[in-house]
């Protein structure tokens, strides 16, 4: 049995019928004998039009006030597919970012993750369930939500995943991995099999928006494979590590 954390982002929870859908993908995870625990982003353009509203009310908001706003997205998104699963017969069971035990500092709109403490996490899992996290978010020493910035969902994921012990942490997005070149642009552009951090970290230095700098920075900190994947398909995606020596281990690869 493997421990795998799961994130899917906004273009994979854009609307409910996608939000059934990703439900059923990660319950045929969960059937296949693995542990499964779920970090969501907020659903398709919801981040962007709670800054539009924010801003038509006030051209300078406070950062505090605008923290707290931005965590409504993941919330909204964490409870739905909670739901989503429920409804197709199994238990789950959402967790905001400081319930889930994300401890950060006190900069605004770009926290740094101080410390991950999932201990409501691990009951869930424990028993049987199927635990959902926002991401993007935590909480500071003061009480107050914070946010990641963006790329916080894949910062999220991964910090959780390090934090459970899993086997992987699989980056669910509108792609089929990692690719020598935007295949939305250039359609000759091939998947990349697998590939290392510092590879990775490279291409995001020169543009490439598939994985949050920090994200990648963090995993390779702790060595925690990434497994980019489309969620709109069930091709096998990239799979990003130390060394390609590594390669078997890692779980739901098919």
């Amino acid at each position: 049995m493997a421990l795998i954390v799961q994130k899917y982002g906004g273009s994979s929870v854009a609307d409910a019928e996608s939000i059934k859908r990703v439900a059923r993908r990660i319950i045929e995870t969960q059937k296949k004998g693995n542990d499964v625990v779920v970090v969501v982003s907020a659903m398709g353009d919801t981040t962007d039009e709670l800054i539009d509203q924010a801003l038509s009310i006030d051209s300078n908001p406070p950062a505090r006030e605008m923290d707290m706003l931005m965590t409504a997205g993941e919330r909204i998104s964490m409870s739905l597919l909670a739901m989503a699963i429920h409804a197709q017969g199994e238990k789950a069971h959402s967790f905001t970012g400081s319930q889930a035990g994300f401890m950060t500092d006190t900069q605004y709109g770009a926290a740094h993750i101080r410390a991950v403490k999932p201990d409501r996490v691990k009951a869930a899992i424990g028993n049987g369930e199927i635990a959902i996290v926002a991401g993007f978010q935590g909480v500071n020493s003061r009480g107050d939500a914070t946010t990641l910035g963006r790329g916080g969902s894949d910062t999220s994921a991964v910090a959780l995943a390090v934090a459970l012990g899993a086997d992987v942490c699989e980056i669910y997005t509108d792609v089929d991995g990692v690719f020598t070149a935007d295949p939305r642009i250039v359609p000759t552009a091939q998947r990349i099999e697998s590939i290392t951090y510092d590879a990775i970290l490279e291409m995001a230095a020169s543009g490439s928006k598939v994985l949050a700098l920090r994200c990648v920075e963090y995993a390779r900190r702790f060595q925690m494979p990434i497994h980019v994947r489309s969620s709109f398909s069930k091709r096998k995606g990239t799979i990003v590590l130390g060394t390609y020596a590594d390669l078997d281990s890692i779980p739901n690869r098919d």
